[in-house]
């Protein structure tokens, strides 16, 4: 009984921290609206089940990413204040991890979305 009480602890403090990471991040918020017309766009053209499945790779891989960068940050920001170069790095890092999977992203929605405009 005590490992069911801590699994749903565990679950609740992710909730949490989603339902805080959207609360309180707009680069959150953008994606979660991106999110959403990417989805009424998949449902209009009718994508496949497989582009389906790359589409909402997609979408979860940036939000996740968003979510740890934003915990780094926040982590970061306890550590110090202080301009320091090793903190510097990870923020930068964390934050290039977003972009790149953001541009990914961006680049399978363009393969799958382009040719249902042009054909």
């Amino acid at each position: 009984m005590k490992i069911i009480k801590q699994r749903i602890q565990s679950f609740s403090a992710a909730l949490a921290g989603i339902r805080l990471g959207f609360g309180q991040e707009i680069h959150l918020k953008i994606q979660l609206v991106i999110s959403i017309l990417v989805v009424i766009l998949g449902i209009v053209l009718d994508v496949s089940t497989t582009e389906w499945i790359f589409l909402i790779l997609c979408m979860t891989l940036v939000i996740s990413f968003e979510l740890i960068n934003s915990a780094i940050e926040r982590l970061a920001d306890k550590v110090t204040l202080e301009k320091d170069p090793l903190i510097k790095s990870a923020k930068d890092m964390a934050a290039g991890a977003v972009l790149f999977a953001s541009i990914c992203s961006f680049i399978i929605g363009c393969i799958i979305f382009i040719p249902k405009f042009i054909g």
